[in-house]
């Protein structure tokens, strides 16, 4: 499945949506992409994974981290058909059993690669980094299905972690264009 196949399904599923919202940043925008949807799809999940995996492809990895919620089922995707482990950072340690915030089987000095869905101010992706980084981990990298451009490639740099993306926004509006779908979203 292309790019332009992936797009047109998640505006079929109606994973885009049009209004007005407000965003986990704070912000308001016309458009909303909500990908947790796709987990009902799974030859889609695969393909957007997949999108995202082109991108990260060229980077040596011991580890995956999806962060909670809606990436943990594409670093799932990727860690099943790469065959790389995955953590899992919980957004609260239990109070009871290990108490433990992250979850898997990982060694101090191993590089993490993290997967987001969407990107805006880089903030779930920074708790994760920084969770990561205190139990020893190398985190330099994260990638995501579309960066809204509203501070988070940058916010990342500030801890020496590269974003990778399929989209920014702008593409991903492009792109729906191409589809023939017409978005009036003054972005």
């Amino acid at each position: 499945m292309n790019k332009q196949d992936v797009i047109r399904q998640l505006y079929e599923i109606e994973a885009v949506k049009l209004g007005t919202f407000t965003l986990k940043s704070g912000a308001t925008s016309p458009i909303y992409i909500d990908l947790r949807q796709i987990i009902g799809y799974p030859k889609l999940l695969a393909a957007l994974s997949n999108l995202i995996w082109e991108k990260i492809s060229h980077i040596q990895t011991d580890l995956l981290c999806g962060v909670p919620y809606t990436a943990l089922p594409m670093a799932t995707c990727l860690s099943l058909q790469f065959n790389i482990p995955m953590l899992i950072v919980r957004k609260e340690a239990k109070n009871y059993g290990t108490k433990k915030l992250v979850e898997g089987i990982y060694k101090a000095g191993q590089s993490c690669t993290i997967i987001e869905d969407i990107v805006t101010s880089g903030s779930s992706i920074l708790t994760t980094v920084n969770e990561l980084k205190a139990i020893g981990l190398n985190v330099s990298c994260a990638a995501a299905f579309i960066d809204r451009e509203q501070g988070g490639k940058a916010a990342l740099a500030e801890v020496g972690c590269q974003l990778f993306t399929v989209f920014t926004l702008n593409e991903f509006l492009a792109e729906l264009k191409k589809c023939g779908i017409e978005v009036n979203a003054n972005i």
